[in-house]
């Protein structure tokens, strides 16, 4: 077996539409600009409320990519 090492992150996705989509904006955002993401854990899930309504759908999730020099 080889030997890696993983960095982790934190991030917060959000969606007017549902905690899912929240976490799959977060995880499609960083795949964009990261390299070998690993694993999404969803840490946190809570919503912004307006007037009494929710506004959005957030989703705190940490997630691991290889870390290479």
């Amino acid at each position: 077996m080889s030997e890696s090492t993983y960095k982790v992150i934190e991030l917060v996705g959000t969606s007017d539409e549902s905690w899912e989509k929240a976490a799959k904006n977060a995880v499609e955002r960083a795949g964009k600009n990261l390299k070998n993401l690993r694993i999404a854990e969803i840490v946190k899930l809570d919503m912004r409320v307006e007037e009494n309504k929710i506004k959005d759908y957030r989703a705190r999730v940490n997630l691991s990519f290889k870390y290479e020099d």
